[in-house]
């Protein structure tokens, strides 16, 4: 049964068309993710659902006696109450009843006249009924539940809403409401501030929960998970698959193609036809146009097929080492370091060495500072104990969730430019282009971006940066899911060092070899992918018993299944990047040879013979590197 429906919806602003005759219907039970690239009209489509934003065209249904729950991105609740009081408001019905209920009990025990108890005692008992029924003497106790379970510890329910973060009250609205379970939930970005274990938790919450749901997400671990139908806005115009994200996107490619074999060959019978009219016109006898004319009525009947559209425009970029290229196997050493504020210690006595091709993700709950631990390496903030240590002559390049290193008052274009002088205007936009900025958008002010033209912005700094060593906090925030994968292979095509703090678990499985987790008894390093970490955790939790609280504390077989795990990664990594290396070696050796041979051809040619001696100076400095890489790569093979 259809209880909520789209039909032919569309929405403009002026000339400027959103939504195209969009359609949709949610069934009960359904479990519906919307995606799309930013500024597609997800929310908006959404918001319309919801009856918040009223259309340009179409109608929007909604099945009697069903009503809907939305929550916006990044709204959170804002209230003088405690956490605890305001959740209770979301069983209005409950605490009404619950109030009658004590006045009843009131009633009753001052009342002498038998009569009027067996009335109060009556009413009390049809109260008290619906009142059990309806989970009257449990609604305190999932409202505990519910918060406990989205990061909220139980010492501080009583804490006042409008002491909490952005990101608390956020996650606050989520469970209240959640606690109100609507007939229809709908979310906007529900994962944004969440950590994976509480990510993990609104999962099987939703999981499990017993009406319908439509989400909006770019997490497509998420969506996977909590989701069996997906609907696509692209290009303004929207499409249900009955599958989760993962199969969507197979059923796109697979789709798209078979949309431009047709068109292709709907066009190639065209020109077909086109040409014997041609021909028969040639003729211009009566038999001749008669055919023609039949030939013409049959390309008129012909249902035309569409050319497929464009896919939306992405971003495109890659990272580069810098010209020396540094990827020692000791790329920093952080040494017991420690921080803290008053009245909160973030975390104390964090120690690792980071090595040449880590990719090391640093992952655990919010608040436990993982990255104000980035902030303190990359110089932003002091430690208040402890020691780091980098390998001399590297290049750094630091991605700032926050993006505090973005000058508010400059143009996109100005501040490109102030950072890379050198480069020529053409240079300058070209990079933004890849960055998808163009036209007119170089010239906006800094201040006017959103979230995600911000994230675009400062990786284009970072990829012009040319680092060996890239720290990045939170990176795939504000970000399309397109732009995510562009992301991650831009990491994984990079061949220096990545230390990177994510709650995005589809990110982190796809790029990690280390995983280094902060919590507040601790640290743990896991030499090993995000899989085998997951893994590991799983059939560590039904086998360990209760840990002493300290840094990575684990068994004398769990270390050497550790060190074993570190060992084989990273001589997986050398091998590969040994075989990289011979190649560029061997045909470096044959640039230098075929340098040398011109420079005997032409021994005559001052300027030639200059030229040349030039190239070959820079051929013998890239020759020197690779050796030095090479020598690094075979001592890691070594390593027993």
């Amino acid at each position: 049964m259809i209880i909520l429906s789209a039909s032919d919806v569309s929405l403009s602003f002026g000339t400027d068309v959103v939504l195209d005759r969009i359609s949709l219907g949610i069934q009960e039970n359904d479990k519906i993710g919307i995606v799309g690239v930013n500024g597609a009209g997800k929310s908006l489509f959404m918001k319309i659902l919801a009856g918040r934003v009223a259309q340009s065209e179409g109608d929007v249904f909604l099945a009697k006696g069903m009503n809907i729950g939305y929550l916006e991105q990044n709204t959170g609740l804002d209230s003088d109450k405690e956490m605890f009081e305001e959740m209770c408001n979301a069983f209005p019905k409950l605490l009404e009843a619950e109030k009658r209920l004590s006045e009843l009990e009131q009633l009753m025990n001052e009342s002498h006249d038998s009569d009027k108890h067996m009335s109060l005692a009556k009413e009390y008992t049809t109260l008290e009924d619906a009142f059990k029924r309806e989970g009257g003497y449990e609604f305190r106790s999932r409202i505990s539940s519910m918060l406990t379970g989205l990061g909220f510890e139980k010492e501080t329910h009583t804490r006042t809403i409008n002491t909490l973060s952005g990101g608390q009250k956020t996650r606050l609205a989520i469970a209240r409401l959640l606690l109100s379970e609507p007939d229809i939930l709908m979310l906007d970005e529900p994962t944004n501030h969440l950590d994976i274990e509480t990510v993990e938790w609104l999962e099987e919450y939703l999981k499990n929960y017993k009406k319908s749901l439509v989400v909006i997400s770019h997490d497509r671990y998420f969506l996977d998970k909590v989701t069996k139908k997906t609907f696509e806005i692209e290009n303004h115009e929207g499409k249900l698959y009955n599958t989760s994200y993962t199969e969507y996107v197979k059923q796109k490619e697979i789709d798209r193609k078979i949309d431009q074999k047709h068109y292709e060959l709907q066009q190639k019978e065209i020109a077909r036809l086109e040409a014997f009219i041609e021909n028969q016109r040639r003729w211009n006898r009566e038999r001749n146009i008669i055919a023609a004319e039949s030939r013409m009525k049959a390309i008129d009947r012909m249902e035309k097929i569409e050319k497929p559209k464009n896919l939306p425009s992405n971003i495109r970029f890659r990272f580069q080492m810098s010209e020396n290229g540094r990827c020692p196997d000791k790329m920093l050493e952080v040494t017991g370091l420690s921080k803290g504020y008053p009245g909160k210690q973030l975390f104390e006595n964090v120690s690792f060495l980071l090595h040449g091709r880590d990719k090391m993700f640093i992952l655990g709950q919010n608040g436990v500072g993982k990255s104000t631990m980035l902030k303190i390496l990359c110089g932003k903030v002091g430690q208040d104990f402890g020691t780091f240590e980098y390998a001399s002559g590297l290049a750094i390049g630091y991605y700032d969730q926050e993006h505090q290193g973005l000058d508010g008052n400059n143009t996109v274009i100005d501040e490109l430019w102030d950072c890379f002088p050198n480069k020529t205007q053409t240079e300058i936009r070209s990079v933004l282009g890849g960055f998808l900025f163009t036209s007119e958008d170089v010239f906006k002010k800094i201040d006017v971006l959103s979230g995600g033209e911000k994230a675009r912005l400062t990786f284009a700094k970072l990829m012009l940066e040319k680092s060996d060593l890239l720290i990045l906090d939170e990176p795939t925030n504000h970000l399309d899911t397109p732009s995510r994968e562009v992301l991650e292979n831009a990491l994984s095509e990079y061949d220096g060092t990545v230390l990177c703090v994510s709650h995005d678990r589809y990110f982190v499985k796809k790029l990690a070899s280390r995983i280094f987790e902060m919590r507040e008894d601790g640290t743990f390093d896991f030499k090993g992918g995000y899989e085998d970490f997951c893994s590991y955790k799983d059939k560590k939790k039904g086998t360990e018993n209760e840990k002493t609280p300290g840094q990575g504390s684990v068994t004398n077989s769990q270390i050497d299944y550790e060190k074993s795990k570190e060992l084989k990664n990273r001589r997986k990594s050398a091998e590969r990047k040994l075989a990289e290396t011979e190649k560029k070696i061997s045909e470096t050796e044959s640039k230098i040879e075929e340098n040398q041979k011109k420079q005997e051809e032409c021994a005559s040619d001052y300027e030639q013979i200059s030229k040349l001696f030039s190239e070959l100076s820079e051929l013998n400095d890239t020759l020197e590197r690779l050796y030095e890489t090479w020598d690094e790569l075979q001592t890691i093979l070594d390593e027993k």
